[in-house]
Formats: C-alpha cells, sequence, structure tokens
C-alpha cells in the first residue's frame, strides 16, 4: 500500500486566494479539499502549460474559468497549491515561474524567472556602455556562498548585479525572504560564517535536488510552504488566509521556535519583527512537545492588555488539548494570586502617587535628615535605581551597594543618614498592608525557593516584552521554573522600554544566555520609511541588549514600503484634530474599500487628550472605541480606535495618527523615555502615519 502523498500550500496561493470574491472563493475551498485528499485522484485532469519554464507546473480546473496551478512531479509524492486565478492570468503567472530545490541549503524555493531574462538583457547593455560602473555589492563572494545565504541557483546572476543598497531593495521582492536578510547584512558588515552562524545554517550536506519532501521539511521552506494533512487543518487554514502568522513563520524564527535549548534564550528584534509571533509558537511547541501532564508553560508579559491579546491568538493556533497545557498571565496578576495562595493580603504598589502610597512616601520624607541638602526627588531615584532595583533590605547591604550612575557621591555617615527614608516607607506601607511591586517580586522570589514543588509546575515560562522587567522581576522569574532544558524564553527590544524604572542586566539576575542569544532583523508590520521616522527619533539614545551590552538598528529592515510619515506642528487641541481628521479622510478617500478593510488608530499622549480627541470625531459621526486596560478587541472595521501611548503597545493598525506635545521630540538624555514612547505609537502603523506635535 503506498503512503498517501504530501500536499502543501504556498504564501502566494492563500495571498491570492484572500482576494478572490466570496463565491469563488468557496469553490476554491470545496476544490482544494478533494484535492488533498487525493491529488492523484482520476477526477483531476493536470494540464500541461504551454511555454512553462518548469514541466512540473500543471493547471487544474476549479471551475468556469478559474485555474490553479499546482506543482505535480514527475515522480516523487509532493503536490503543490501555488496559485489561483483566472485562466488566461493563472497562465501567465505560471509561465514565469519555477519550483526548485536549493543546493546548498535544501531549501524549497518559488523563483521568478521573468526577473533573470530582464537582468541578463541589462547586463549586455551595460557591457557595451563606456560608462564604468560600480564594483558589485557581493563581488567577492562566491557562487555557494550566494546559495548558502539562500539565492537561488536561477537568481545568482540577479545577486551579483546588485550595486547598492538600494539595488538590493529594489530586487527584495523576487529574492526569499532568507536571501534578502543574507545579502543584508553582508551588505552591512557581517560575514558569510557569521549569518550562517546565528541562522544555524549547515550547508556541509549532499542536496538530493529532486527530495521534494525533505526540502519541505527545512525551515527556510516551512516559512513558504505548509503540509496540509487533513481535511481539517485545510479548512481551518483557508477560512482565515489572512491571518499568515498563524501559518507561516521566518526561517529563524521557525527554528527558535522548535527544538531543544541548554538553558534560557533571548531573543532580540524591533518593533515588528514578529517577536510576540515567535514566543507564541514557542510556548505552543513547549505545550505540545516537552510539557509533562500536570504541568504547564507559562506565557507571560508586562501588561495585561497585552496578555489578553497573547490568550486571544493562542486559541486560534493551537487546539483544546494544547490549550490545557499553556497559562497566559501578565506577571503583576500571576504574583497577586500566589500571595493570595499564601494569605499575604498585601496590595501591591506599583505608583508611588497611588492612594495609602502617597501618604506613605511623604511620612517617610519627613524623617529625612534635612542637613544633607538632597532634593526630594534624590530619594525617590534612590529608592527605584539603588534599593529597590538590587533587593537592599539592610543598612549594611545599602553601605555597600554599588550606586554607578546615580551622580551624587555618598560617604558611609552619608548612606546612614539616608537609609532611614527608605526603612520608614518600608514600614509605612507595611502599616497599611501594601507593598512596593519591586518588593513584592523579591519576596515571592524568596518563597519560592523555599519550595521546591511550587516551582515544578511550570515546564517552561516564555517571557514578551522582557525589556519592561527589572532586576527584581528577571530574579523572579528566574525562581519560578527549574533550571534546565528550555526553561526560560526572552522575547524583547530596548528601543521599546517605556514601563521598566530601571533597566536590567540578565546575567545580573541569575540568567545565563550565553551561546542562546539571537536576533531578529525583518520588520513585517511597518514600511520601511514608517520605520526609519521612528528610528530617527531614538537618535542619540544608548539602547542596551538587555544583558548589559549595546543594541543597534542598523541592520533592521522593513519588507513593505508606501509613504513617508507626515510630520505637522501645530498650535491647540482644535489644530492637532484638524490634522487627524485630515489624514482619516485622505486614507478613506485613497482606499474605496477602507471602512472594510483599513483599521484606524488615534494615539494620545494622555486619556485626557484621547478622549477629547474622541468626542470631536463622534461629533463628526466618525465613530470611535477607546482601548482600555479591559480592551481585548481591535479587529472591528469602520471605526477608529482611540489609544494612549502605552496602551497601544503590541498592538498594530493600518493607519495611525499620534498626537503629542512638542516637547517629546527633544534631543535631550532626559527625555529618552518620551521619545520612546513616539517611537513604540508609530511602529503600531502598517501602512500610514501622521505625528502631530503641539
Amino acid at each position: 500500500m503506498s503512503l498517501k502523498p504530501k500536499v502543501a500550500l504556498s504564501n502566494d496561493f492563500l495571498i491570492q486566494l484572500s482576494k478572490l470574491p466570496s463565491s469563488v472563493h468557496t469553490k476554491v475551498m470545496k476544490w482544494a479539499v478533494k484535492f488533498q485528499s487525493d491529488p492523484r485522484s482520476s477526477g483531476i485532469n493536470y494540464e500541461n502549460i504551454n511555454g512553462a519554464r518548469d514541466p512540473n507546473l500543471k493547471s487544474v480546473r476549479i471551475d468556469g474559468d478559474w485555474r490553479g496551478i499546482v506543482f505535480k512531479p514527475s515522480s516523487g509524492d509532493v503536490y503543490v497549491l501555488l496559485y489561483v486565478d483566472h485562466h488566461d492570468s493563472a497562465y501567465h503567472w505560471a509561465e514565469s515561474r519555477k519550483l526548485a530545490i536549493n543546493p546548498v541549503t535544501g531549501a524549497m524555493q518559488l523563483v521568478n524567472l521573468e526577473q533573470v531574462t530582464e537582468t541578463v538583457s541589462t547586463d549586455v547593455v551595460t557591457a557595451t556602455a563606456p560608462t564604468p560602473v560600480a564594483t558589485p555589492l557581493f563581488a567577492s563572494l562566491q557562487d555557494r556562498e550566494l546559495m548558502s545565504l539562500g539565492v537561488p541557483e536561477d537568481l545568482l546572476t540577479l545577486a551579483k548585479g546588485v550595486h547598492s543598497d538600494a539595488e538590493l531593495d529594489a530586487i527584495q521582492s523576487q529574492l526569499p525572504v532568507e536571501a534578502y536578510e543574507g545579502l543584508f547584512l553582508v551588505a552591512a558588515g557581517d560575514t558569510v560564517s557569521q549569518v550562517l552562524n546565528a541562522r544555524e545554517t549547515r550547508v556541509d550536506k549532499v542536496i538530493d535536488l529532486q527530495d521534494f519532501a525533505a526540502a519541505l521539511a527545512t525551515p527556510e521552506s516551512q516559512s513558504r510552504f505548509v503540509v496540509v494533512s487533513d481535511d481539517e487543518t485545510l479548512a481551518a487554514i483557508l477560512n482565515a488566509p489572512l491571518a499568515q502568522w498563524r501559518v507561516f513563520l521566518h526561517p529563524m524564527q521557525q527554528k527558535l521556535a522548535v527544538g531543544d535549548r541548554s538553558g534560557p534564550v533571548r531573543v532580540l528584534g524591533g518593533a515588528g519583527t514578529g517577536k510576540t509571533v515567535l514566543a507564541m509558537h514557542r510556548a505552543k511547541w513547549l505545550a505540545e512537545n516537552r510539557t509533562k501532564d500536570g504541568q504547564k508553560v507559562l506565557f507571560t508579559t508586562f501588561t495585561r492588555n497585552l496578555a489578553g491579546d497573547v490568550e486571544q491568538n493562542l486559541k486560534t493556533l493551537c487546539g483544546a488539548s494544547t490549550l490545557a497545557k499553556l497559562e497566559v498571565r501578565n506577571l503583576d496578576a500571576w504574583v497577586n494570586a500566589f500571595l493570595r495562595t499564601r494569605k499575604l493580603e498585601h496590595r501591591i504598589v506599583y505608583d508611588r502617587k497611588q492612594e495609602g502610597a502617597l501618604q506613605a512616601w511623604q511620612a517617610a520624607l519627613a524623617v529625612r535628615d534635612t542637613g544633607l541638602d538632597l532634593p526630594d526627588d534624590f530619594y525617590e531615584q534612590e529608592l527605584a535605581h539603588v534599593v529597590l532595583a538590587q533587593g537592599i533590605t539592610a543598612l549594611d547591604e545599602y553601605r555597600m551597594a554599588r550606586r554607578i550612575g546615580r551622580g551624587v557621591v555618598l560617604s558611609r555617615a552619608k548612606r546612614d543618614a539616608v537609609w532611614p527614608v527608605f526603612e520608614e516607607y518600608r514600614g509605612q506601607l507595611a502599616s497599611r498592608k501594601l507593598k512596593d511591586v519591586d518588593d513584592a517580586y523579591r519576596e515571592v522570589a524568596a518563597l519560592l525557593a523555599a519550595d521546591v514543588e511550587a516551582t515544578g509546575k511550570y515546564s517552561a515560562i516564555v517571557i514578551d516584552e522582557t525589556q519592561d522587567f527589572g532586576p527584581q522581576a528577571l530574579k523572579l522569574l528566574r525562581a519560578m521554573v527549574v533550571r534546565g532544558e528550555n526553561d526560560l524564553f526572552f522575547v524583547g527590544d530596548g528601543h521599546q522600554r517605556i514601563y521598566s524604572r530601571h533597566k536590567a542586566a540578565m546575567s545580573k539576575c541569575g540568567i545565563d544566555i550565553r551561546g542562546r542569544s539571537r536576533k531578529l532583523y525583518i520588520n513585517y508590520r511597518t514600511t520601511d520609511e514608517i520605520r526609519r521616522q521612528a528610528v530617527a527619533l531614538l537618535e542619540g539614545i544608548e539602547v542596551d541588549d538587555l544583558d548589559g551590552g549595546h543594541d543597534e538598528t542598523i541592520r533592521y529592515r522593513s519588507l513593505s514600503h508606501g509613504p513617508a510619515p507626515t510630520i505637522v506642528n501645530v498650535t491647540g487641541l482644535e489644530s492637532a484634530y484638524g490634522e487627524v481628521a485630515k489624514f482619516l479622510s485622505q486614507w478613506r478617500t485613497a482606499d474605496s474599500k477602507a471602512e472594510e478593510t483599513l483599521s484606524f488608530c488615534v494615539v494620545a499622549s494622555s486619556e485626557k487628550v484621547r478622549d477629547a480627541l474622541a468626542q470631536q470625531l463622534q461629533a463628526a459621526g466618525v465613530p470611535t472605541v477607546a482601548i482600555t486596560a479591559q480592551s481585548k478587541n481591535t479587529d472591528e472595521r469602520g471605526t477608529v480606535y482611540m489609544s494612549t501611548m502605552h496602551r497601544a503597545k503590541g498592538l498594530e493598525f493600518d493607519c495611525v495618527a499620534v498626537v503629542a506635545p512638542s516637547i517629546y521630540v527633544a534631543a535631550t538624555e532626559g527625555n529618552a523615555n518620551h521619545r520612546q514612547l513616539l517611537y513604540v505609537a508609530l511602529t503600531r502603523a502598517k501602512r500610514g502615519a501622521l505625528l502631530v506635535l503641539n
């Protein structure tokens, strides 16, 4: 009895399917289910395509004038749905395509051979012209090196003809994503070996150029093809063709999402590089493959909003049995629940301006030694960045504490005089049954250290938005799971730090990521024009890599392009509203189906400004919805979402208008947090962005 053939879908097929009328979409689905069941059925009439460059590409009749393009090998058991369109358009698409296996990486790649012909013609003209040309960017690379980066054999000439970053960007759509990434990393100064080592790519294997089944198993292939083994899986994918993050991962994401790791992993990536998507797929794999009955994988992040979004997305990504092994909860909610189980009824203080905490702090300042002549904000900063950050609980510890970057030098005598303020503050909080959040983290970590059973609850912990966790939070996360394989998986971006009161180095919190740190470079969300403008706001700000080192943005790229963000300066909220209304109107006018297809968000610097803008939009007949701590759904079209900068974190919309005080863009060291807030707000936009400064 022969094995059932493998049937795969390409991302091109799903993208094209999403553009079809609903009546045609239904017919394609019905046909695809039949095809998946038995691609060898006599009822499927494969037709040759005259002029096709790849004889393995066949046409199949779906209905009337509609045709599917299928890869049907002369031998083997792999069938791939590649494209669907009207008869003539489908044939034209297929004539210039070729499905081949990369001789070095073993990845399956769909190549557009039209570009090869155009490039050769251009090269001939250039060769006869007397004008000298610049040295090609990749002149020093051998063919095998280019192919190891992901360049298809048929596109070597195309890659060799690139002379600048602009020319590389111009051919980006013709290259597999790993090839484009590899080339721009080499152009930025990396060696081929460095790129391959970071990708964990082996190029010493013997590749069978006819073994498409083996090719489908590579992470590179899985970034653009998905194997469907049953009707249920196929229907789920075809019913949600636009949610491609559920199916396709970048090759690096695919490698990081699966497989065992010898200890904690840290993945860096700028806004829009798919960190949260990767984290969700990692949690899914761990739950399905490395979690015993009675254990769970904890997925945690900083805010309740983000945890809610992740939980909803995991429900679309995972089956019931997998969800049963997943727990999604922001860290503060987890800590509160843990304290309740231990009968510790303290309320946690997140802001010293909140009721009870403010009175406790004022009482603490009342005992300060006025002879020191230190301002009130010195004590507040000393508490946050030294005492709480380092978990100091006694005077002897404070005497020995490192105070790098604090500016004011304190002798032992002065430290002795300062300490009573912090001691009084904690005492005042305790009398009110309150506890500072960092102290809560520290004390819960100590309780876990003495409770082996509690640390065995989780097989692994996946942490999103790591940059917003301070030292005590990281130490707590380290204490929550037993050390070992696959224990901790962190994703984050120092450019987006908007919550944490102090930076934290993982290595100083008991988390060793040596040899297990990776970086994502490709931005899938925002256009390159929006990304560049957002990055420009951070000029002069030194961004850390979450482990005491330095991070940079020079190697980040976006795959899409569009109009540059508009930046306007206005006076007053009324003028700001006028610019927002004009921006929304322009995008709705430019896209006739904007009400159905585009998502809009207005991001403000405060709830007061957010609500004032919402009132004006509603008065003009524009429906609005405020994003709050309880909000979970931002998929509704025909409305404008209203958010503060903090609440917009982790979300994305087609068009985003940001309204902020002009002081937010001031390039001063003390203004770093405001500029990082603007970076986060602008990078929520996928297609269009407006920044209004008033």
